[in-house]
């Protein structure tokens, strides 16, 4: 059972769970065995359906932890939450917000709202998490960054600042953990395949006469050579491997899947 199910015994968090990329990460930790907690901000009622959608072959159920993390009361309030499932072993810091403005014209509630959720509540998840992963001497924590934290772009002020800030982050807990059994790194995802953009590809489709697949083209040909979005289910592959034994000795790395963006 435990070459099978190789986190069985294990409980993940993934902040920004509900949905999108981060919901298909919660589904392959629990296909990997894991007890999976997802928080966001819908409401209980959405975020309990997204969880009863998670099917666990170990018949552990998923959890949804309704959570603002532009509040620290709060995130201290979830890592606490979570403590009832047996703590924290896998912590997946998923959600985060975007918006595309010139930097004169980018409004400052948004930037303070980015920053907030984008960077500074992985430093509080990651916080209230090690003293967790310490004792038990094992832990795994993956920050999804965003080829945004490699490269600018303009009208993206706030989303690369803090993706770069979340990258930073990484390579410093990975320092801080070097010598344990707890490992920290991310993965800078280029354009994915999630709900959202699947509404913009139905619309350009339908607004200019096309099918899927050359809206698809149209859309990403020139942001991703591949010609191809990146998959939720190959970004939650690469976090699940992450948090094998297989990747002990891999620590704040910023690993790229972006369609071969990053090798322009």
């Amino acid at each position: 059972m435990a070459e099978k199910w190789s986190l069985a015994g294990k409980t993940a968090l993934v902040t920004g769970g509900a949905s999108g990329i981060g919901l298909a990460i919660a589904k392959r930790l629990s296909a990997e065995g894991a007890q999976v907690l997802i928080s966001g901000i819908f409401p209980e009622s959405e975020g309990a359906e997204a969880a009863r959608d998670i099917e666990s072959p170990m018949g552990t159920e998923a959890r949804y932890l309704q959570a603002d993390l532009r509040d620290p009361a709060q995130i201290e309030s979830l890592i606490a939450r979570a403590e009832p499932f047996g703590g924290v072993d896998i912590l997946v810091n998923c959600a985060g917000l975007q918006h595309t403005s010139e930097i004169e014209d980018f409004p400052v509630n948004v930037w303070n709202d980015m920053l907030a959720v984008n960077l500074s509540a992985s430093f509080h998840t990651i916080r209230l998490s090690l003293a967790h992963m310490r004792a038990r001497g094992w832990g795994r924590i993956v920050n999804v960054a965003s080829i945004s934290g490699l490269r600018g772009r303009a009208g993206k002020s706030a989303y690369n600042a803090t993706k770069h800030g979340l990258i930073g982050l990484t390579k410093s807990v990975a320092l801080e953990t070097a010598t344990t059994n707890i490992t920290c790194n991310a993965i800078c995802p280029g354009w994915a395949h999630t709900p959202l953009v699947q509404k913009q590809l139905e619309a350009l489709a339908e607004r200019e006469g096309l099918d899927l697949p050359s809206a698809t083209h149209k859309l990403i040909s020139l942001r991703q050579p591949s010609g191809r979005f990146v998959e939720t289910s190959h970004l939650a592959g690469m976090v699940a491997f992450l948090c094998g034994e297989e990747a002990q000795e891999v620590r704040g790395a910023a690993w790229t899947m972006d369609g071969g963006t990053t090798a322009l």
